[in-house]
């Protein structure tokens, strides 16, 4: 028997639509982007796909690196120049002061939180989970990737809740909807 993976717990909180998954031309992505996603994030988007959590948090479908002027409101692109503005004026944890991270926003919630990797190694698998929650004005660091940073928030094993809304922290069962 394999250990069970954090895909494997997220499938038990969060059972996967019947009609999920988002096709992605990871090839065209990494090629725009400079550099490939990370397996956990490739695999969330097989079974999941873009989406709402709890309808709060927003899991974009990945897009192409392309300029502002050319980005789709609310996609990737966008979010992430939101992501690299805000990390200019605000506060950071005392792990993340004077660091620049290359910021890939990966989701956003409806308390305007900005969930972002740093994906400043070369190796996507090492990419932490940054976090600006809104309403503390502060940037946090996690250090896991996407569906484990989902699983122990849902669990509630973070020394507090990194989001600025109670919806996803400590709960049983989470619903997920699938969007375009």
């Amino acid at each position: 028997m394999s250990e069970p993976t954090d895909l494997d717990a997220l499938r038990r909180l969060m059972p996967p639509p019947a009609d999920g998954g988002t096709t992605v031309d990871w090839t065209a992505l990494t090629t725009s982007w400079g550099k490939p996603f990370p397996a956990d994030y490739q695999r969330f988007m097989e079974v999941y796909g873009a989406g709402a959590v709890q309808n709060y948090l927003s899991i974009g479908r990945p897009e192409p690196k392309v300029p502002l002027e050319q980005a789709p409101r609310d996609g990737m692109v966008i979010e992430s120049a939101n992501a690299e503005a805000d990390w200019e004026t605000e506060e950071k944890t005392p792990e993340l002061e004077g660091t620049s991270p290359a910021l890939i926003t990966w989701g956003v919630d409806a308390t305007a939180d900005m969930l972002c990797w740093d994906a400043s190694d070369d190796d996507p698998a090492k990419w932490p989970v940054v976090v600006y929650q809104r309403n503390g004005s502060l940037w946090s660091r996690y250090d896991c990737g996407v569906v484990e940073f989902l699983v122990r928030n849902f669990r509630a094993a973070w020394p507090e809740n990194p989001l600025g809304g109670e919806f996803l922290w400590d709960v049983s069962e989470v619903t997920f909807q699938p969007r375009g």
